[in-house]
C-alpha cells in the first residue's frame, strides 16, 4: 500500500534533517562564517572612516592615514567577500549533491508500486528542480542573511551612538515591514508549492512525449500533444504570474518604506546639522549606515521568499524519502533452489483496484519447465511480478519449500532470476554494456561472445561497424525488435540464473532465428527452474507442466495432451491462437 507523508507544512528541523546540515564540514562552515564576519565588519568601518574624512575636510587638510585605512577596509571587504562567496557556493553544491544522492539512492529502492502511481517525469523534476530551489537558499541566501543580521545589529549600535533620537525615528518602520512580510510570506509558500507541482507535471509530459516521439508521429498526434503541452505551459505561466504578482506587491512596498524612511532621516538630519546638534560627517555616516540596514532588510525580504519556496520543495522531497522502500538486504536465510516453489491460495489486487489474482495455488517444480497460458488480462504477467517480489500477495503466500519468500534477502532472491520479456528493454549505451548489464564481476570477451552466440546474436553483431561497442540508442531504438530480443536473451544467458522467466522470449524472431534460439534456450533450461508465458504451441508442447489461467484463476493444470483432451479453453487456444503453427507443422 502507498505510505507517504501527509501534506503538512514542514518545520525548520525537518528542513535541517533533509539537507543534513549537521554533516557539513565544521571547518568550512566556520571559515565561511568567519570570512563573512570580517567582510561585514569591514563594511561597517567604511562609513565611520568616511565620517572622519568629511569632518577633517571641513576643518583642515586631508588626513592620509584615514584615507589609507578607508582603502584598506575596501580591500579587506572585497577579498573576504570573494572567498566567502566561493566557499559558500561550494558548500551549497555539496549539500545539494548529497541530497540528490540520497534521493537517487532512495528512488532505486522504491517499490514498483510507487512508479505505478507516480510518473517518471515527476520524479525527475523532484530530483532536479526541487533540489535547485534548496541550493539557492543555502548557497545564496543563508549566509547572506547571517551577514545581513550582523550588519543590521552593528549598524544599529553605531547609529544609536551617533544619534539615538534619529535612530528611534528610523526604527518605527520595522513593525510596518514585519506587517507586510508575514502574510506575503505565507502566500508565497502556497504559490511555491503550486509552481513546483506544475513544473513537475510539465516535466513529466516532456519526458513522456520525447521518449515516445515515434508513437506520436506514427499516429499523427502532434496536434494532440501540442494542445496538451500548451495547456501545461499555460498552467505554469498562470502560477508563475501569481508569484510575480506577489513579488510585485512586496518589492515596491518595501522600496516605498525604505525611501520614505530615507527622506525622513535626511530631512530630520539636515535640521539637526543646521542646529549644530550633528556634524556633516555624522549625517553622511548616518545615511551610509542606513543603507547598511536597508540592504539586510531587502535580503530578509528575499530570504523569506526563498525559505517559503524551499519549504514547499522540502515537503515534496520528504514524501519521496519517507516513502516505504524495499528492504533489499533483509532476510538472511540461504536459498536452496532444489526445493519446489509453492503458490498457496495467493490473492492479489493492485491498490484501489479489483482483485487480479483469485486464490491461486500450484507448485513450480525445480529443474522443470512450467508454461502459463491464457487470454490477455488473465494475470500471467502479474504472477511473474509476484514471483519477482515486485508486489506482495494481498492474501496467501509464496514459499520456497516451507519458507516464505519474504524471509529471503530481496537482492539475493532476484539475483537468482533472469527475466526476458516481450518488450526486451535495453538502455542507451553499447551492446556490450547491455549484455553485461547488472553483472557484479568482470566479463571476458570470450564469455561475452559465447553468450551472444548461444542467443544467436553474434552474427548480426559482427556485421555492425563497431561490433559489441555499437551504440543501441535510447531504449535500443537503433536495433530491430528481433535483435533487441536476442541481446536480452544473451544477457540472461550471461547471468547464468537458477530461475528463468520467459515472457514469450522468441516472439519477435523469424522462423530461422527462433529455431536456433529455442535450441539455445533448451540447453540453458536444462537443470533450471523455468517459467514461460506462452502464446505459441511450439513453446508449450514440451513443457513439464502447463497452467491455464482464466481471469486470475487456475482452471487447468497438466501436460499438453491432458489439457488438449480435458480442458475446453486450452483446446480453443490451440485451435485458434495456435492455428497457424499447426497448419505449418511447427508443433512437431
Amino acid at each position: 500500500m502507498e505510505q507517504t507523508r501527509p501534506a503538512v507544512k514542514v518545520t525548520l528541523k525537518q528542513f535541517i534533517d533533509l539537507v543534513d546540515l549537521r554533516a557539513l564540514p565544521k571547518f568550512l562552515v566556520v571559515l565561511i562564517l568567519g570570512l563573512s564576519l570580517v567582510s561585514t565588519i569591514a563594511s561597517l568601518v567604511v562609513p565611520w572612516f568616511t565620517k572622519n574624512i568629511i569632518d577633517v575636510m571641513t576643518v583642515k587638510s586631508l588626513d592620509l592615514k584615514t584615507i589609507l585605512l578607508l582603502l584598506g577596509s575596501f580591500i579587506i571587504q572585497a577579498a573576504s567577500a570573494g572567498f566567502s562567496t566561493y566557499f559558500l557556493a561550494f558548500l551549497g553544491e555539496k549539500v545539494v549533491a548529497n541530497l540528490r544522492k540520497r534521493l537517487w539512492n532512495k528512488t532505486l529502492v522504491l517499490p514498483v508500486s510507487y512508479f505505478d502511481h507516480h510518473q517518471s517525469g515527476e520524479t525527475v523534476s523532484r530530483i532536479n528542480n526541487d533540489t535547485a530551489v534548496i541550493k539557492n537558499l543555502i548557497s545564496v541566501e543563508l549566509v547572506s542573511i547571517f551577514t545581513g543580521v550582523i550588519s543590521l545589529i552593528g549598524s544599529l549600535v553605531v547609529l544609536l551612538y551617533l544619534d539615538w533620537s534619529m535612530t528611534l525615528v528610523m526604527l518605527t518602520s520595522v513593525p510596518i515591514i514585519f506587517f507586510i512580510m508575514r502574510p506575503i510570506g505565507r502566500k508565497m509558500y502556497s504559490i511555491s508549492k503550486s509552481l513546483q507541482g506544475e513544473m513537475a507535471s510539465f516535466t513529466s509530459l516532456l519526458t513522456q512525449v520525447v521518449s515516445e516521439i515515434r508513437l506520436v508521429k506514427a499516429y499523427v498526434a502532434e496536434q494532440v500533444e501540442k494542445k496538451n503541452g500548451e495547456q501545461k505551459i499555460d498552467h505554469l505561466f498562470q502560477v508563475s504570474l501569481k508569484e510575480a504578482k506577489w513579488t510585485a506587491v512586496l518589492q515596491p512596498m518595501m522600496s516605498f518604506v525604505m525611501m520614505f524612511m530615507l527622506v525622513v532621516i535626511i530631512g530630520y538630519g539636515g535640521y539637526r546639522v543646521a542646529s549644530g546638534a550633528l556634524s556633516a560627517g555624522d549625517l553622511v555616516a548616518f545615511i551610509l549606515y542606513l543603507f547598511q540596514i536597508i540592504m539586510p532588510l531587502t535580503m530578509m525580504t528575499r530570504f523569506v521568499t526563498s525559505v517559503q519556496k524551499a519549504m514547499g520543495a522540502t515537503e515534496r522531497l520528504m514524501q519521496i524519502l519517507d516513502h516505504e522502500q524495499e528492504e533489499v538486504n533483509s532476510g538472511n536465510k540461504k536459498i536452496d533452489l532444489s526445493q519446489p516453489i509453492h503458490f498457496d491460495q495467493v490473492k492479489f489486487a493492485y491498490p484501489n483496484h479489483e482483485t487480479v489474482i483469485h486464490g491461486v495455488s500450484f507448485t513450480i517444480h525445480p529443474g522443470k519447465i512450467t508454461a502459463i497460458v491464457g487470454p490477455s488480462g488473465s494475470g500471467k504477467t502479474t504472477l511473474f511480478a509476484l514471483l519477482e517480489r515486485f508486489y506482495q500477495p494481498t492474501e496467501g503466500a509464496i514459499r520456497l519449500g516451507d519458507t516464505p519468500l519474504s524471509e529471503f534477502g530481496l537482492r539475493q532472491w532476484r539475483s537468482e532470476i533472469s527475466y526476458v520479456s516481450q518488450e526486451s528493454p535495453l538502455l542507451a549505451g553499447t551492446i556490450r554494456e547491455n549484455i553485461c548489464y547488472g553483472m557484479d564481476r568482470e566479463v571476458s570477451d570470450e564469455k561475452l561472445e559465447r553468450a551472444a552466440e548461444l542467443a544467436y546474436a553474434d552474427e548480426f553483431i559482427r556485421q555492425l561497424p563497431n561490433g559489441f561497442d555499437t551504440e543501441v540508442g535510447e531504449r535500443g531504438i537503433m536495433l530491430s525488435g528481433g535483435q533487441r530480443q536476442r541481446i536480452a536473451i544473451a544477457r540472461a544467458i550471461l547471468h547464468d540464473p537458477k530461475i528463468l522467466m520467459l515472457d514469450e522470449a522468441t516472439s519477435a524472431l523469424d522462423s530461422t532465428s527462433e529455431k536456433v534460439v529455442q535450441e539455445a534456450l533448451q540447453n540453458l533450461m536444462k537443470g533450471r527452474t523455468t517459467l514461460v508465458i506462452a502464446h505459441r504451441l511450439s513453446t508449450v508442447v514440451d513443457a513439464d507442466q502447463i497452467l491455464v489461467l482464466e481471469k486470475g484463476r487456475v482452471t487447468g493444470m497438466g501436460n499438453h495432451e491432458q489439457l488438449l483432451r480435458d480442458h475446453p479453453l486450452y483446446r480453443k487456444l490451440v485451435e485458434q491462437q495456435f492455428k497457424w503453427e499447426l497448419q505449418n507443422g511447427r508443433a512437431s
